[in-house]
């Protein structure tokens, strides 16, 4: 057998060539594992060690708590509040400078005031009479924020009623724009009729003064219905002749829109023109129509009322709608129906009215409850049978 012999020195050689290539390949594996942890972690960051992630749980930021309402007033849903009333809403925390404030509907002449955690509002001039306020209280992204960058989470909106204003300012108001046979004079300087403010205060605190008849033509049974501060078929049919003058519905009912234009026509001046008109009826026979006008007699005729099985009824009433012609449907007490065209028709209570009806003779009962003229008496009358008029039957 034949046996290889390595040279001399070939040994040593190949020991450090080992070497050298060992140390190679350790530095490519260690850059490559260098590269490889730099390309897991988060750019700009090393390997916490424990001590690091104890402190940057302890330091972690805590979202302030939500922000809500205490409460508010007047409350949600109140009636009557008075007109000057303060409203607060109260808060769990106190508001931030730069917090949005509650709105108010309709929009009132005041400012909003910030004390401790409430906002308050306080109006410069009183709330319109009946109306109707509605309070929001924004919340969300743009909403209330507390001081300490709590969020409202959700806006709040609350309505509440303000308290009718005097039926006595109401009867004044009436007189000074002349559609009263009473007239009201001041005692002392009267209030400016253009200051909105002292005008509306003066809804719910009327000044002093006297009232008094304009003429002193009228009858008993129109004297007899004035009741000072109180609201009765006389008031109210002044408040009919107001509305249909100013284009509100003519039914008599006080509104937040009668005081406000009240206010308006007194400030502009817009006073009535056409006088007051006192209609009384007389169902003695020979029964009776007589309309007054300004405290003098414009019209006396005979007239028809209804029959005992459908008679016109005893009281005062205003004239509610009007119509220049109209064919009546109905059934008379036998049964037997009846269309009949009638004329110059002021209706004042229910289905009954004055107006026009063909007949031969006149001033007996013989309508089922309204009152009817003669052709030429009823176009004499019906201009002054305006919205509001009021009707007395008597006997």
């Amino acid at each position: 057998m034949t046996t290889h012999r390595v040279p001399r020195g070939s040994h040593r050689i190949l020991l450090v060539g080992l070497i050298v290539l060992a140390l190679l390949v350790g530095g490519v594996a260690g850059a490559l594992a260098t590269h490889a942890g730099h390309r897991a972690e988060p750019t700009g960051s090393s390997a916490p060690t424990d001590g690091a992630s104890s402190s940057s749980s302890s330091t972690a930021k805590v979202a302030p708590p939500a922000l809500s309402i205490s409460s508010i007033s007047p409350a949600a849903g109140a009636v009557g509040v008075s007109a000057d009333s303060t409203i607060t809403v109260r808060l769990s925390s106190p508001p931030a400078q730069s917090s949005p404030p509650p709105r108010l509907s309709p929009t009132t002449p005041g400012s909003w005031q910030v004390t401790g955690a409430a906002f308050s509002f306080r109006p410069s001039i009183p709330f319109t009479p009946l109306s109707e306020v509605t309070l929001d209280v924004p919340g969300g992204a743009s909403g209330v924020v507390a001081a300490d960058g709590g969020h409202l989470a959700r806006s709040v909106v609350d309505r509440f009623s303000v308290a009718d204003g005097s039926v006595l300012r109401l009867q004044q108001l009436l007189s000074l724009l002349d559609y009263s046979p009473v007239v009201w004079t001041p005692r002392g300087a009267p209030i400016a009729a253009t200051d909105t403010a002292e005008q509306t205060s003066a809804l719910y605190s009327p000044p002093p003064g006297a009232f008094a008849w304009r003429n002193q033509g009228w009858p008993a049974q129109l004297r007899f219905l004035w009741q000072s501060s109180r609201y009765s078929a006389f008031t109210r049919g002044l408040v009919m002749s107001f509305q249909a003058d100013h284009g509100l519905s003519p039914n008599g009912e006080v509104t937040p829109a009668l005081w406000t234009a009240l206010i308006g026509a007194l400030a502009a001046n817009t006073v009535n023109s056409g006088g007051y008109d006192y209609a009384l009826v007389n169902k003695s026979v020979p029964q009776t129509l007589t309309i007054f006008h300004d405290g003098h007699v414009v019209l006396r005729s005979p007239v028809n009322t209804g029959i005992a099985d459908s008679p016109t009824p005893n009281g005062t009433y205003a004239v509610y709608t009007r119509l220049r012609s109209q064919v009546m449907r109905g059934t008379n007490p036998d049964g037997q129906r009846y269309a009949d065209l009638v004329q110059y028709i002021a209706y004042f209570k229910g289905n009954d009215a004055v107006h026009y009806m063909p007949r031969a003779d006149y001033g007996i009962p013989q309508s089922l409850g309204c009152i009817e003229l003669p052709f030429a008496d009823a176009a004499r009358a019906w201009p002054y049978l305006a919205y509001g008029t009021l009707v007395t039957i008597i006997n």
